[in-house]
């Protein structure tokens, strides 16, 4: 082919391409994952009818009752919210920098051990209000422990925090499986920690001790909101999430602003260990995070760091995971292996709908004969 016909052939262009968006309206975005849920709940619904031939409304409802049945439906729905939000704000200034705690886990564990060990044996030396403020300091401090190994490392030698903090997650449960087998002794489980005395429970606040849980977690999503939004260290935080380059070129300590932010991410970690314990369990075992610090990187992620959109997802995530149960045990045909479809269904279409809120599809407006675009 001679040179002036390769400077006049058109270039065949893709069907489809994908484009990011330079920016999305906060209409758009939730436009958008209002019309996944609703597609998620058609596919639902379609499985629902075709597979179980139940009626998919009477499941939904059932879903619905999982929370909103009774008063003590909705406000354990409000505990266990409160438990993942508290693991969500605790990732997200470590996500903001771009640090992938996946350690949320582990620290929890090390908070809750903490809080533990002082119930066990600081009960007969303290009264209850004196127990429980050293729980927390104890859980605070573990939980930064925690965070301040891999942070060490991340800044020093450059490792990888996502392996790190990932095996520092089988780490702690390893600790707290050795240890509660000692303490549980001859015992099938450890059961619950000074049920005799209740040292180191919370009070109970409008009928419930887990109402204190949730004031908690209500004011540290508030604090990590200002903090990340008007302080300085926030600022920092976010310059470094965009480039340590420009960071340290405006003057930005990246080392310290890394084991600083994961002291924090840890603690906060260590505080939802510690209202697990006194306000909801009261007792330990490898169980006490119940997987939330895995399920709390995708709240941090979803909501973009914002403690009130974390609060959301992160109810939304709870009421899915109230209302699978409430299926599974309202249908005989719809066991936990199906009401998980149903509830992944759903956390599916929501995930992806981020793809399209942050991407566009391009597509090829016409093609000319031998199939080269126009």
């Amino acid at each position: 082919m001679s040179n002036d016909n390769l400077s006049t052939a058109k270039v065949r262009e893709p069907l489809v391409r994908i484009a990011k968006r330079t920016q999305s309206s906060v209409m758009r975005s939730w436009t958008i994952r209002l019309v996944a849920l609703v597609l998620a709940l058609v596919t639902n619904a379609l499985f629902i009818f075709f597979v179980t031939g139940l009626d998919p409304i009477s499941v939904y409802v059932t879903m619905w009752q999982g929370t909103f049945k009774s008063q003590f439906n909705f406000f354990t729905t409000l505990r266990d919210t409160a438990m993942l939000l508290c693991i969500g704000i605790a990732l997200a200034p470590a996500f903001k920098m771009k640090f992938w705690n996946i350690g949320g886990e582990g620290q929890v564990l090390m908070g809750a051990l903490a809080t533990a060990l002082c119930m066990i044996y600081l009960c007969n030396y303290l009264p209850n209000w004196a127990l429980i403020l050293v729980m927390f300091v104890a859980s605070v401090v573990a939980g930064a422990i925690w965070g301040f190994i891999p942070a060490y490392f991340k800044a020093k030698y450059n490792t990888n925090e996502t392996l790190f903090t990932l095996m520092m997650n089988y780490i702690a449960i390893n600790v707290v499986d050795s240890l509660t087998n000692i303490w549980r002794g001859a015992k099938s489980s450890m059961g619950t920690i000074n049920q005799a005395t209740q040292a180191g429970w919370f009070p109970k606040l409008f009928g419930y001790r887990f109402s204190i849980n949730i004031m908690i977690v209500a004011a540290l999503a508030i604090l990590i909101y200002i903090y990340l939004k008007y302080t300085k260290h926030g600022y920092e935080i976010a310059v470094i999430g965009e480039s340590e380059n420009t960071a340290r070129y405006v003057g930005i300590n990246v080392r310290k602003t890394i084991i600083r932010t994961m002291l924090l991410s840890g603690a906060i970690c260590g505080i939802a260990g510690f209202i697990t314990v006194a306000g909801k369990n009261m007792t330990l075992s490898i169980n006490t995070a119940g997987g939330y610090g895995f399920t709390a990187i995708i709240v941090a992620w979803l909501a973009k760091f914002n403690t009130g959109f974390m609060a959301l997802i992160s109810f939304l995530l709870i009421f899915l995971e109230k209302g699978a149960t409430q299926i599974a045990s309202a249908y005989s045909s719809l066991n936990d292996y199906a009401s998980a479809i149903v509830t992944g269904v759903i956390l599916f279409f929501i995930l992806g709908s981020e793809f399209f809120i942050n991407y566009r599809l391009i597509f090829r407006k016409g093609s000319s004969k031998g199939g080269e675009s126009k």
